[in-house]
């Protein structure tokens, strides 16, 4: 689930990131695995976005009330993905790898911050965020944007992330599962497979907020 493998170059012609090439959906079937679009070196410890451009608005609210836009993070890495709580497999895996990089970097954890944004906009309620936060030692230590099903889809769109009910158990969503790296300029650099180790995060953070 997810892409296998990061991408060192991940090419952009004529869209953002080529995603549908690069990312199969997530939670609720198998997804497809990812080819390297280039051996290209890089600085990076996560796939280098070949074209970098700026990332697409979030204006969306965290789950605790407060409206969040991604511009407000100017001067500091992000990192996006997208998940929901009762998801059973991939956005654990997702969210515990951000948590244990966040870990990691101790006192440069200031210099980023993570921002997960639903996949499922009537089931992710404050409540269960909340509980799912809490669970994984994450309350306060990252955001989990929430909003209505049509503001939600609009950053699917503009994020070019799939999201729709497994065909199977339409409980599941099936979603895009990858992390983007955003620079400290607002530019999406970088970007790691649902099971990133975390220290590729730490690696790639300092450089990202330095961007």
């Amino acid at each position: 689930m997810g892409f296998e493998g990061a991408v060192k170059r991940v090419k952009a012609p004529g869209v953002f990131w080529l995603l549908t090439a690069l990312v199969a959906a997530g939670c609720g079937s198998t997804g497809s695995s990812a080819s390297p679009a280039s051996s290209v070196a890089s600085r990076y410890a996560g796939g280098e976005v070949a074209a970098p451009r700026t990332a697409p608005s979030l204006a969306l609210t965290n789950y605790d009330g407060t409206p969040v836009e991604l511009a407000q993070f100017r001067g500091r890495a992000v990192l996006v993905t997208f998940v929901y709580t009762h998801c059973p497999n991939v956005c654990s895996t997702i969210v515990a790898n951000l948590g244990a990089a966040q870990r990691l970097l101790g006192a440069q954890a200031s210099r980023v911050q993570i921002i997960a944004v639903t996949t499922d906009p009537v089931g992710d309620t404050p409540a269960a965020v909340q509980s799912f936060l809490a669970a994984r030692g994450l309350t306060g230590k990252m955001m989990y944007l929430l909003g209505t099903p049509a503001a939600v889809k609009i950053a699917w769109l503009a994020w070019q992330i799939a999201a729709a009910p497994d065909t199977q158990d339409p409980a599941l969503v099936d979603h895009t599962a990858a992390v983007f790296g955003v620079s400290a300029s607002g530019k999406v650099v970088t970007i790691y497979p649902a099971d990133v180790r975390p220290s590729d995060i730490v690696h790639d953070v300092p450089l990202l907020a330095g961007a």
